[in-house]
């Protein structure tokens, strides 16, 4: 009867090796597969975008939330950012 170490190391020199290869070659398969040229190029180019001009930032619109409960008039706490209060 073998022990568990033994067991174990004898399914990862085999079986998990195996599968770990063919996993890896999978990755590069589908990585060069035909027609991702295209879709790499455009992932490469995402930090050069905006290289002539920063990009526009758009401030958020502001969500309502529900009043404090403090009934004060002239309030605005539900015009505050959801988690501020």
């Amino acid at each position: 009867m073998t022990d568990t170490y033994t067991l174990l190391r004898e399914f990862a020199d085999s079986w998990v090796l195996l599968s770990l290869t063919l996993f890896f070659l999978g990755a590069i398969a589908f990585a060069w597969r035909p027609g991702s040229r295209s879709l790499h190029e455009d992932a490469g180019q995402v930090p050069f975008r905006h290289d002539d001009r920063p990009a526009i930032d758009e401030p958020a619109p502001a969500r309502r939330v529900p009043a404090c409960g403090q009934d004060c008039g002239h309030c605005t706490c539900d015009l505050l950012p959801e988690g501020t209060i």
